[in-house]
């Protein structure tokens, strides 16, 4: 699944380092092979299912031995993301924003998110008449999609998110924004490339 993300990020017009980090052996092995300039054999503390990606990614980079003003992340999980899609999410970021993340277009509008009370009934997210209102006449909600991050490097050392009052959103066509979590998830993401719905810039595996 690495290669996908590193075909895409050697794709980009404006990385200049590329760099996999992993504990597993055969998936540094697999992203050599697919075109990485950098192998971090990540520790054992940063790599449990419980382990924040923003530790890993510090140690990512703090091994790559040259200076850099932007950290990118692509996680291996967005099949579909395209260098298109990476050069966006910078070029949000680049220059004022201290960070930038993919965002696509919610099913739904926000307004019609709702709570359970403990007796079943429901309690909207946000005030007002949104249960009430024609989807068509509210405005448009977002989700980050888990394709792309940008941020500043000297920014994120410091705050160690990509998530303050001043991130932007690059905005992602839905049909690119499959995130793999599940079996089912890349299922979609096999059946959207051989339907012709959407396009990848590496074999899907």
């Amino acid at each position: 699944m690495i290669a996908w993300s590193v075909d895409a990020a050697n794709r980009s017009r404006y990385l200049d380092a590329v760099a996999v980090s992993s504990d597993d052996e055969d998936i540094l092995a697999a992203a050599a092979a697919a075109g990485a300039n950098t192998l971090v054999r990540r520790p054992g503390h940063l790599a449990t299912d419980t382990a924040p990606v923003q530790g890993a990614l510090l140690h990512a980079a703090e091994s790559i031995d040259r200076p850099f003003d932007y950290l990118v992340l692509l996680p291996a999980t967005s099949p579909l993301r395209q260098s298109i899609d990476i050069d966006a999410c910078i070029e949000a970021c680049h220059p004022a924003a201290p960070a930038a993340v993919t965002v696509t277009e919610m099913q739904k509008p926000a307004e019609w998110f709702c709570r359970l009370d403990p007796d079943g009934r429901l309690v909207p997210l946000i005030d007002g008449d949104g249960l009430r209102t024609r989807r068509q006449d509210l405005s448009p909600a977002y989700q980050p999609n888990g394709a792309v991050y940008v941020t500043q490097s000297q920014w994120f050392r410091v705050h160690k998110t990509f998530y303050d009052n001043a991130t932007v959103g690059s905005i992602m066509p839905s049909v690119r924004s499959v995130d793999i979590d599940t079996e089912m998830d890349l299922m979609m993401a096999r059946w959207m490339i051989e339907s012709g719905l959407a396009t990848a810039e590496a074999p899907i595996s």
